[in-house]
């Protein structure tokens, strides 16, 4: 599913500047970030942080957005959930990443529930999806990680990689705060997400090479410290 491919802007590397998540009665930033880079959206802070945001009018090109990641989320948790029951022996970075992604989809759907937009992934199972594009992407990663633990690596940081590259795009269409808020903090977890992935394959003796980003951001990222505030 390469798209039209968006650079990332070094600028990405830099802290949110999200004053409405920063310290206060929220209890801190939405997404809390582990040793390992396990980036986990806190329901109750997000919530609390949404709440303090305007509403604002949604236009066509964020509500087709919403959609979209509401299920390209979804499509991280159930590719990782599955690859864990083939390689989640031997690493736990599947599991616990796939923890981690259930959050991600899962604070889209309170942004399409706030703005009363239908739920593209309501009632469907794992690996099952509305959009025809993800859900042969779902199809084809999944048979990439088969074979092998290394193959099943590279998909997860495959994955990152091109959930960056479309919420990067889909940010060019949004102006909304609660959206921007909310897709922001993704980027962030997609950038732990893919330096945990990277450090995994590491351990196995393979350097990985982007295939979806500019590789320069990519370097960027990958030699970046983990992101925790």
């Amino acid at each position: 599913m390469k798209k039209t491919l968006t650079t990332l802007s070094a600028a990405l590397l830099t802290a949110l500047v999200l004053t409405a998540c920063g310290g206060g009665d929220s209890g801190g930033p939405p997404l809390v970030v582990d040793a390992e880079g396990v980036s986990t959206f806190n329901s109750t802070v997000l919530g609390t942080t949404l709440a303090a945001l305007p509403s604002e009018i949604l236009s066509p090109a964020e509500q087709a957005t919403l959609a979209y990641m509401r299920e390209e989320e979804k499509l991280a948790h159930d590719v990782y959930v599955h690859l864990a029951t083939l390689w989640g022996a031997s690493v736990k970075t599947f599991t616990n990443i796939a923890t981690s992604e259930a959050t991600h989809t899962e604070a889209v759907r309170q942004l399409l529930l706030r703005y009363q937009q239908p739920d593209p992934a309501a009632s469907l199972g794992a690996g099952q999806f509305q959009n025809p594009t993800l859900q042969a992407l779902y199809t084809q990663l999944v048979a990439a990680g088969a074979p092998s633990l290394v193959d099943a690596l590279k998909v997860g940081a495959a994955i990152e990689e091109i959930d960056m590259v479309d919420i990067q795009a889909a940010l060019v269409n949004v102006d909304n705060q609660d959206i921007r808020l909310v897709y922001e903090n993704l980027l962030k977890g997609s950038r732990n997400h893919l330096r945990a992935f990277v450090k995994a394959l590491l351990q196995q003796g393979i350097t990985y090479v982007p295939q979806y980003m500019n590789p320069a951001d990519y370097v960027v990222i990958v030699n970046t410290p983990i992101e925790r505030n």
